[in-house]
């Protein structure tokens, strides 16, 4: 199915890992034959969907919604309300725009969207690319016409693998011909070893603390480069930059706008076991190093983790191990083949995400 557009609302977010995704799906709508002016997205206005979807040509509307947090807290008072008032406005917003769908990326900013789109009777599609979906996207899942999902063993109901929505900067990383490019785009002569870090769009204060300890190692390192995405609110905390003048090349930064400039740049990643990250390590096939986060719901970050690392895709160090980074970094420095092995596996699995299945499987249930 090809070539003819619809009109529909994207809704989810609150972080990057919620945002990006939703942004590749209007991509892949307006591929597919839609109109940029056709696709809406819906989002909260605390997410950091303020800041990068007024950048695209979707138009957006921004939603006075909170997540509801596992432990006691009185923000937890506010949710209810809120979550009501949101999905007022949503459906005044669904009623203006008559979309065709409503797809949910999942997220606590999704579920106003989805509980318009019901009372108005509008099909929903449920975008799901974890090995175990969040609590938003079970809950939306039960009465959508279609789950669009990248594992092939989701429990979700009327699951399709489609592959992940991944943005077209991302899915047209060609890391050998790029390489030189980017290299010069982000100020790294090409003889250093780069070593990217980044614990998503929120930073983590684990793999923060072991590039403290990797800097300390490696100060006099004349071959090293290291990118750090610190996350905005550990910025104030991070180490001072390094030129690279007396040894290892060290640049932290808040939040990373350049990803694909990066996976075409580096040689290795080290990260944590979002669902984003780990289809864009199979998309890209940059060698990488995936730390999940050990509090994760149902340790989804595991899962997501080790559908690259049983398949020899990346390499799976549990926070536990983090003494261990030094030495698993050493060691695919030192061998290239181990470094092309790993390219070479996450690759083969990313394949899917090129497949143009998940814009069809939307429209699909737009035009049923």
């Amino acid at each position: 199915m090809s070539g003819q557009g619809i009109s529909a609302v994207v809704t989810g977010g609150g972080t990057a890992g919620h945002v990006l995704p939703a942004l590749a799906v209007a991509e892949a709508l307006v591929a597919a034959g839609s109109d940029p002016d056709e696709i809406h997205y819906i989002g909260s206005r605390r997410g950091i969907e303020t800041r990068l979807v007024p950048e695209t040509p979707f138009p957006h509307t921004f939603l006075d919604v909170i997540g509801f947090q596992r432990r006691l807290t009185r923000r937890n008072l506010g949710f209810v309300p809120k979550m009501l008032r949101s999905t007022l406005t949503a459906r005044r917003v669904l009623r203006d725009l008559r979309p065709e769908v409503v797809v949910s990326v999942g997220g606590y900013a999704s579920m106003p969207a989805v509980f318009a789109a019901r009372r108005l009777h509008i099909p929903v599609v449920v975008v799901s690319y974890d090995r175990f979906p969040g609590r938003a996207s079970q809950l939306a899942a039960r009465r959508a016409a279609a789950c669009a999902v990248a594992f092939d063993d989701s429990p979700l109901p009327r699951a399709t693998v489609t592959g992940a929505p991944l943005r077209r900067s991302v899915l047209d990383v060609d890391r050998e011909t790029q390489r030189a490019a980017a290299r010069e785009a982000l100020g790294v002569p090409d003889d250093r070893f780069l070593v990217a870090v980044m614990g998503g769009s929120q930073g983590s204060g684990v793999l923060n603390g072991a590039v403290v300890e990797f800097l300390a190692e490696h100060r006099g390192d004349h071959g090293l480069a290291v990118r750090h995405v610190v996350g905005e609110r550990f910025i104030d905390e991070a180490p001072a930059p390094l030129d690279g003048s007396d040894g290892i090349r060290y640049d932290p930064i808040g939040y990373e706008d350049r990803m694909p400039t990066v996976y075409a740049a580096a040689d290795l990643l080290v990260g944590r076991g979002g669902a984003s990250t780990v289809h864009e390590v199979a998309a890209t096939g940059i060698p990488a190093v995936l730390v999940p986060w050990s509090d994760a719901a149902e340790d989804h970050q595991a899962a997501n983790v080790r559908w690259l690392s049983d398949q020899g895709a990346a390499v799976f160090l549990a926070e536990d191990q983090l003494d261990r980074l030094t030495e698993v970094i050493a060691g695919l420095r030192s061998d290239p083949a181990a470094r092309a092995d790993l390219s070479s596996a996450a690759r083969g699995l990313g394949e899917v995400h090129r497949s143009g299945a998940l814009a069809d499987l939307v429209r699909s249930a737009a035009l049923a």
